[in-house]
């Protein structure tokens, strides 16, 4: 089962990346975590780019999404919002084929707990017509910015949260696909 992990942050020593670097170490057998690296260069989203031949980039996206299994998002909160180049990311999927019905899983990577960002993730995602996971879904306390994928490996809480959310991923995936 191939399972495709969107970061909603740009951050170079991101927390939502390495998480979702560190899963992709951490997953079960049977469970591939691939990390997606385009956000940065994903064009602005206009939908008169959707009448013809889309952006490289975009047309990569939806393919990548098609591929996949599920999709795995680990996002940051920002001005208690959706983070602008990972909105971007969900407007270029919005008009795809590849999108709706996909299951998902939020990571929310905050030590403080924020839930703003978790709760327009999941507006945001059921008007797209995604599949919302809950018991996959967690909150994965990290201290916050600088947090490296050796960090998260190295704290046993954290590996078995990870360990925990995929292991639930995997049995939703098996359940849906009768395996």
């Amino acid at each position: 089962m191939r399972v495709l992990c969107l970061s909603g942050s740009l951050r170079r020593r991101s927390g939502n990346t390495a998480l979702l670097h560190a899963a992709a170490r951490l997953a079960p057998a049977g469970l591939h975590l691939s990390v997606y690296d385009g956000l940065a260069s994903l064009p602005l989203f206009n939908p008169d780019d959707e009448m013809e031949a889309l952006p490289a980039g975009a047309a990569a996206l939806r393919q990548l999404v098609g591929d996949s299994d599920a999709l795995l998002i680990a996002c940051p909160e920002y001005a208690h919002g959706v983070p602008g180049p990972f909105k971007n990311l969900l407007d270029w999927l919005v008009g795809s084929l590849e999108f709706p019905g996909k299951p998902v899983v939020l990571w929310n990577a905050s030590a403080r707990g924020s839930h703003h960002a978790q709760d327009a993730l999941r507006e945001i995602l059921r008007t797209m017509s995604a599949r919302l996971l809950a018991s996959p879904s967690v909150t994965i306390p990290l201290p916050g910015a600088g947090c490296e994928e050796g960090d998260v490996l190295a704290d046993p809480s954290q590996v078995a949260l990870v360990r925990g959310s995929l292991d639930a991923l995997a049995c939703e995936l098996a359940r849906a696909t009768g395996g």
